[in-house]
């Protein structure tokens, strides 16, 4: 008996090829392992980024990176989950791409130097810009209502949100703990201000909302 998981993804396509642009002659012809749903097997990734920008949320998520913070790459997978409209990289150029499991592909990932040009960047957009981070003072985000064009800024892991970073948001929210720890991860901070997005704004009804 053979051991090990089984192999991800699709063989070749058996058959008559489909006909349409959006279509890999190699991956048709040599199968798709990919880690992607069912709808985009055999696609083209210019192809299947395409068909999410016609479907992308109105949130973003933005992480300030001083110190290569290996939050980043786990967010980034996350993002491309909830199919956020972009993810901004504050800081440093360079991050680890290793959380992201290839996700960075199919997901809008935009740098910016400081936090004032992303405050900037979004403002001239009218995406609001909330921090997230357990600071004094900071509203509970469980009962605000989450604005449709917000983005979620979150800091290092660790330090969390730089005085800069604070000083350019609209607003700064926490996420309600109950134990003795003074924080979560930031990736998990970052997945549950995401998620309440989606349980507020995003459309259920259909079937775009996958279920594996």
């Amino acid at each position: 008996m053979p051991h090990g998981p089984p192999e991800v993804g699709v063989g070749p396509w058996e058959g008559e090829w489909p006909v349409g642009e959006e279509y890999d002659a190699e991956l048709l012809r040599e199968g798709d392992r990919r880690n992607v749903v069912d709808r985009y097997r055999y696609w083209r990734l210019e192809a299947i980024v395409a068909d999410l920008d016609t479907r992308r949320h109105g949130f973003h998520v933005a992480i300030e990176n001083w110190q290569h913070d290996f939050n980043i790459g786990t967010i980034v997978r996350t993002a491309n989950a909830f199919l956020a409209a972009e993810v901004h990289i504050v800081g440093n150029r360079r991050w680890n791409r290793r959380g992201a499991m290839v996700t960075d592909r199919y997901q809008h990932v935009r740098h910016h130097p400081t936090p004032e040009d992303l405050a900037s960047y979004l403002h001239e957009r009218g995406v609001r810009l909330l921090g997230i981070d357990n600071l004094p003072g900071a509203a509970h985000l469980e009962t605000m209502a989450l604005p449709r064009e917000v983005c979620f800024l979150f800091g290092q892991e660790g330090p969390g949100l730089s005085e800069v970073a604070r000083e350019v948001c609209d607003g700064t929210f926490s996420i309600a703990q109950f134990g003795s720890t003074r924080s979560i991860n930031a990736s998990s901070a970052a997945a549950i201000a995401m998620h309440g997005w989606i349980r507020e704004h995003a459309d259920l009804s259909g079937g775009d909302a996958w279920r594996g």
